[in-house]
């Protein structure tokens, strides 16, 4: 026997199913109060929720357990107040006030036993539970209600709480479009357009500067990816002649081969994104169909590089050959260069005592001052490269 998983509710059903509720629940109630204690009370229908604490703090509530079946429970939740205004229709006003907590036998009985009325009268909106179904957290709906004396207006809460397997409720289902997107094709939603990707050393990320350009491999001048939430889609491009510039793009220098060391000939992922793009309703339909669209208004957006969502620079667009590239004219993040080994700082064997306030050495001493006050300089947040910044993954090592 293969047991049934039950999850959680989706929140559209509910809004799908409420005319259900709201047009068999509240008559149902209604007429067990006006039959088992005369017309005087009224019952308003207020909310539905589903797997949510309904009571409020601080507030007791007298509850009446009702066995369904074996499996299933029905509760009726009936706030102080409200048990005080259903005792005074019944019983007459006392003379002082209610108290839940001395409650007598026989207040008692009254309020279960119109409970047990409204449980006989609402069974019939109930299905069998299914004979697979084991038991396990189930999801519940609860239906809350205002009580109202019509004579003094006073109310108070009523809650009814219903294993939602056993409701089999009508969904109101849209029988055609009442819109067309079209018509809504000039509204304004905001973006992120990616540009592409490429594989970046670490040092050159700590050497990045402005005016340098950094050209994505993985990228396209007919191509980009619009994201919106978790939705993703390429969108063809007519693309900008006037984005392109003359660059050899023979691979670049390898100057920097000499400095570098394990971590920073390690490759990470380098993606460009413009920042947040508008773009209309009806731009996102043509995108979506696959449509060649143009957009211009987006070059005039900053692109931002970024490395696990870090942000490195940001530029502006340009094309070289038959890729994107990003011109850049800010810097978020850089290290400063050394010009010259530590080793240089360590004193010469043999000086005399004397030496250790010469000229030469107080220079050596100022080169020093820097690394010394590196964590609390005003300038270290911006300077300092940390590879902690980056998870990097088996594949880039």
């Amino acid at each position: 026997m293969v047991n049934q998983v039950i999850n959680s509710i989706d929140y559209k059903e509910l809004y799908a199913q409420y005319n259900w509720f709201a047009n068999n629940y509240p008559q149902v109630v209604q007429a067990s109060s006006d039959e088992f204690f005369l017309k005087g009370l009224q019952f308003i229908l207020i909310g539905i929720s589903k797997n949510i604490n309904t009571l409020m703090d601080k507030e007791a509530y007298f509850v009446t357990k009702v066995r369904i079946d074996k499996l299933h429970d029905m509760f009726f939740r009936t706030s102080e107040k409200a048990v005080g205004i259903i005792l005074d229709r019944a019983l007459g006003k006392p003379n002082s006030r209610f108290n839940l907590n001395k409650l007598t036998d026989l207040e008692a009985k009254i309020i279960t036993s119109f409970n047990d009325y409204m449980f006989n009268s609402m069974v019939k909106f109930l299905s069998p539970a299914p004979p697979e179904l084991k038991r396990s957290n189930f999801d519940v709906v609860h239906l809350t209600f205002l009580v109202k004396d019509i004579t003094t207006n006073e109310v108070a809460k009523f809650i009814i709480t219903l294993p939602d397997e056993l409701l089999k409720p009508d969904v109101v289902t849209s029988q055609k479009d009442k819109f067309d997107y079209g018509d809504f094709s000039t509204s304004i939603i905001d973006v992120a357009i990616k540009v592409g990707s490429t594989r970046f050393k670490l040092i050159d990320i700590k050497n990045i500067d402005v005016d340098d350009i950094v050209v994505f491999d993985n990228s396209n001048t007919k191509r980009m990816v619009l994201k919106f939430k978790d939705y993703e889609k390429d969108i063809n491009l007519n693309p900008n002649l006037g984005l392109v510039i003359p660059v050899d793009n023979d691979g670049g220098s390898e100057e920097m081969t000499d400095n570098t060391n394990l971590w920073d000939s390690i490759e990470v992922e380098m993606d460009a994104q413009f920042d947040t793009v508008k773009i209309t309703l009806g731009e996102l339909k043509n995108i979506e169909e696959g449509l060649v669209v143009d957009l211009t208004s987006i070059y005039d957006n900053k692109v931002t590089l970024s490395v696990e969502n870090k942000p490195i620079a940001r530029g502006e667009l340009v094309i070289v050959n038959d890729r994107y590239g990003v011109k850049i004219d800010e810097v978020i993040a850089k290290t400063p260069k050394k010009d010259s080994p530590a080793e240089d700082a360590l004193p010469v064997a043999g000086q005399e005592t004397q030496d250790d306030f010469s000229d030469e050495n107080m220079d050596i001493d100022e080169t020093q001052i820097p690394q010394e006050n590196a964590e609390g300089g005003e300038n270290s947040d911006e300077d300092e490269f940390d590879y902690s910044d980056f998870e990097l993954e088996d594949e880039d090592i």
